[in-house]
C-alpha cells in the first residue's frame, strides 16, 4: 500500500505514535474488591484490510463465575485510525466497539468455541465489522510516501460496567466479588498483545553485497524434514517495506501473509510453507536479485518442494515478481499480481520462454496504479505466448486476467485489490495447484 505523505504529517506522527496509548504493565484493583482487575490483554487478528484488537482478556485474582456475564459487563473503546482513509491525528479518537461475546477462559486467549472454561481470565470478543480498533499506523514518511507500523501501544480502553463474581463456593448463588463495577473508569490495556497468526512466524535476516533483507516465515504444525512443501513468497506493498522501525508489519497489515495458513481462505487444508521478505524500496532490480539469492538460500535450507514455489504480491511488490521471474523463471511455479505495476517487454519475454503462469488482479479505478498498466501487461504477457506459437486460448489460460469493479471492495480502497482477490479461494486454489513439470 502506498500512503501519501500530504495526509500525514511526520513530525505528528512521531508524537502520537509515543503517546497513543499506556506503556504495559500492572492494572490497579477495583474499590472494595482487593483482588480487582490483575491484568488486561489484548488480542488481535488480522482481517482482509489489516489486524485488528479482536478481543481482549480481562484477568482476575480468582476463577470467575461466568454465569454472572454477558455482553453487558464490559464495554470497549478503540481507536477511529485507520492508516489507509484517517490523518494520523485521529489515532486518539476513540469510539465504542460491538461486543459480541463474553466468557471465561484458563489464559489469556479466546476459543473456538466460544464458551466458558474455569478460569480467572474473562474474553470479550468484538464485533470485526466496528470501524476501529485497526493496529496499524503510519511509521516515517522519508519521501511523498509513507511506510507503516503496529503501534507498540495500543489505545484500546476497557470499563468494567457490572460486578464480576468468582465462583460460588457451594456452587449457588453469584460468588464473592472479584471486582467492583466501575462504569465511569475506562482502563488501558496493561499486557503485550496476543497475535494471531502473526507470533507464529519466525523472524530471519539476509544479507548480501551489504545490503540486508529481514524476513519472516512460517512453517506448518507439524513439520517434518523428510516431507517437502509448497512454498508461497509474499511480496508486500510500498509502505510494507522496511524503514527501520517498522519490523514484521507485512504479516499485520494485510491479509497475505496470513491466508495462506488459514484453509477457509486458501480453499484447501493443505500444508504450506510462507515466506514474506521486507524489501527496502531501493528499486526492482537490485531487490530481485537479493530475494532470488535468499530463495535459493531458505529452498536448500527448508524441506520445499522445489516444483511448487509461487509468488503472491501487492503493489511495489509486483517489479520483484516480474524482475525475479524474468531472472530466475527456473525458481517459479506461478505468480499472482494484484494492484499491481506493469510487466515490461523483456521481463515478459523470459516469462513466457519459461511459461510460468501468472494471474492479475487490479482494481477498475485503482487511484495509485491506474487499470491501465495491469490491462497492458496481460496483453504484453499473452503477446509474448503468441510470439512463441501459443494459441490467444493457451495464451489466456497461462496469463489470466481479472478487474475488479468498485462493488468488489468491502473497504474502499480501489487500490487495494488484493481484498477481493484473497476472498476468492478460487484463485488462491489455482496458485497452488501450479506446478513445474
Amino acid at each position: 500500500m502506498r500512503l501519501r505523505k500530504g495526509l500525514i504529517p511526520l513530525a505528528t506522527a512521531v508524537v502520537l505514535a509515543t503517546a497513543s496509548g499506556t506503556a504495559y504493565g500492572s492494572a490497579s484493583g477495583s474499590p472494595g474488591a482487593p483482588d480487582g482487575i490483575r491484568s488486561i490483554t489484548p488480542i488481535t487478528t488480522v482481517y482482509t484490510y489489516g489486524q485488528k484488537v479482536s478481543a481482549v482478556a480481562i484477568e482476575y485474582g480468582a476463577t470467575v463465575n461466568p454465569r454472572t456475564l454477558d455482553t453487558d459487563t464490559f464495554s470497549v473503546t478503540d481507536t477511529i485510525y485507520n492508516f489507509r482513509f484517517n490523518p494520523i491525528e485521529d489515532l486518539p479518537k476513540l469510539a465504542e466497539r460491538t461486543v459480541t461475546r463474553t466468557y471465561t477462559n484458563s489464559a489469556p486467549d479466546t476459543r473456538d468455541d466460544h464458551r466458558s472454561t474455569p478460569g480467572r481470565y474473562v474474553i470479550v470478543e468484538l464485533d470485526p465489522a466496528d470501524t476501529g480498533g485497526s493496529t496499524v499506523i503510519v511509521s516515517k514518511c522519508p519521501t511523498f510516501l509513507c511506510t507503516v507500523k503496529v503501534n507498540p501501544e495500543l489505545p484500546t480502553r476497557i470499563t468494567q460496567r457490572e460486578d464480576v463474581h468468582g465462583q460460588p463456593g457451594r456452587g449457588a448463588g453469584k460468588g464473592p466479588v472479584l471486582a467492583r463495577a466501575t462504569p465511569r473508569e475506562s482502563r488501558p490495556v496493561t499486557a503485550k498483545p496476543v497475535n494471531h497468526l502473526v507470533d507464529e512466524f519466525t523472524y530471519g535476516s539476509f544479507l548480501s553485497g551489504g545490503m540486508v533483507l529481514p524476513y519472516h516465515y512460517h512453517l506448518p504444525k507439524n513439520y517434518q524434514p523428510g516431507r517437502t512443501y509448497p512454498l508461497v513468497v509474499v511480496l508486500p506493498g510500498h509502505g510494507m517495506g522496511w524503514d527501520g522501525d517498522n519490523l514484521g508489519v507485512q504479516l499485520a497489515a494485510d491479509i497475505p501473509a496470513t491466508a495462506w495458513l488459514q484453509p477457509r481462505w486458501t480453499g484447501t487444508s493443505e500444508d504450506v510453507i510462507v515466506l514474506a521478505p521486507q524489501h527496502q524500496r531501493v528499486g526492482g532490480a537490485a531487490e530481485a536479485d537479493l530475494l532470488v539469492k535468499l530463495l535459493d538460500q531458505f529452498v536448500g535450507q527448508f524441506a520445499v518442494d522445489t516444483r511448487r514455489v509461487y509468488a503472491t504480491t501487492v503493489s511495489y511488490g509486483s517489479q520483484l515478481l516480474w524482475e525475479a521471474f524474468a531472472k530466475r523463471p527456473d525458481l517459479f511455479a506461478g505468480g499472482l499480481v494484484t494492484g499491481g505495476f506493469p510487466v515490461n517487454a523483456t521481463q515478459a519475454t523470459a516469462i513466457a520462454a519459461a511459461e510460468v503462469p501468472v494471474w492479475i488482479t487490479h482494481g477498475e479505478h485503482d487511484h495509485l496504479l491506474n487499470v491501465s498498466g495491469a490491462r497492458n501487461s496481460t496483453s504484453v504477457l499473452r503477446q509474448a505466448y503468441g510470439a512463441r506459437g501459443k494459441t490467444p486460448e493457451q495464451a489466456a489460460d497461462l496469463v489470466r486476467y481479472t478487474e475488479y469493479a468498485d462493488a468488489a471492495f468491502s473497504v474502499p480502497d480501489y487500490h487495494a485489490a488484493f481484498g477481493p482477490t484473497y476472498e476468492d479461494a478460487g484463485i488462491l486454489r489455482w496458485l497452488l495447484d501450479q506446478a513445474k513439470p
